[in-house]
């Protein structure tokens, strides 16, 4: 595993795993088996409805709680600042956790405009000692730069929707700037047009690999912290192996030519339901 140190000292796992709509029984093996061949970094959240069974899995492996990074994140339902915190106790004790790695705003609803509010409970769990790290997801410049501007502490990450077909260059460039990570979810597409890449079945041909393992190793060099989902252990292991490997500057920017601004998901700021 190979980790990457955020804007406020703490070192988070490049690669995690993520359950995204994985039910609650059925998360506890794949996350069990993804801790078993080395996954230390868990996403979950609030409405993946699942944190249960997350919390299982982790009390299971026997692993020292230190050594895992685990991620929830607050629902559009839950935003304002007593919400929040409330919220927050009740992912805390769905999972069996005495505190989380990090707290993320899941989507910033701009309709409701209450993202500011929501961030400000995330520094205050932060100071507590609650959580070791607070950021954001699907948040655009414009919903980043309010942060900036009316909140004290710069969110260590940023994750969105983000594979060679929707590379969130402009984001990505921003997010630096600032010191924020852009951490990568559905990095396969959710298994959409860019496995049947036929430049990236190529390349991952010519290195021995698999299409899905040569993307990761893209988002892994392109600076992007990961998080692939699956549920087949086979596919669980092999999304792990991608540490052997790297892929040349010419073969990096074949990859970065690939950009068609292609979602699989919703739009940040057409994404208002609660």
């Amino acid at each position: 595993m190979e980790y990457v140190t955020l804007n406020n000292g703490l070192k988070m796992p490049q690669l995690g795993f993520g359950v995204w709509k994985v039910p609650n029984e059925e998360v506890v093996s794949p996350v069990e088996h993804a801790l078993k061949v080395g996954y230390r970094s868990i996403d979950t959240a609030k409405v993946y409805g699942n944190e249960v069974g997350v919390g299982e899995a982790i009390s299971n492996s026997g692993i020292p709680r230190e050594q895992l990074f685990i991620t929830t994140k607050v629902w559009n339902s839950d935003h304002g600042y007593d919400n929040t915190l409330k919220a927050f106790d009740e992912s805390l004790e769905r999972l069996g956790l005495d505190y989380v790695d990090l707290y993320l705003i899941h989507w910033p609803t701009p309709e409701f405009d209450q993202y500011v509010e929501t961030y400000k409970a995330l520094e205050t769990l932060y100071k507590d000692g609650k959580v070791k790290a607070i950021g954001v997801c699907n948040f655009d410049i414009e919903y980043l730069e309010r942060i900036l501007n009316e909140c004290e502490i710069v969110p260590v990450l940023n994750q969105v929707e983000c594979h060679p077909y929707l590379q969130q260059k402009e984001l990505r460039d921003f997010c630096e700037k600032h010191n924020i990570y852009l951490e990568s979810y559905s990095p396969l597409m959710n298994g959409k047009e860019v496995l049947q890449s036929e430049e990236l079945q190529n390349l991952a041909e010519r290195k021995g690999k698999t299409v899905a393992q040569t993307i990761l190793r893209w988002h892994l060099q392109s600076g992007m912290i990961v998080i692939p989902k699956s549920v087949t252990p086979n596919r669980i292991e092999e999304n792990l192996d991608v540490f052997d490997f790297e892929l040349t500057d010419t073969e990096m920017q074949e990859i970065n030519e690939l950009d068609r601004n292609l979602r699989s998901g919703a739009v940040p700021s057409e994404m208002n339901v609660r």
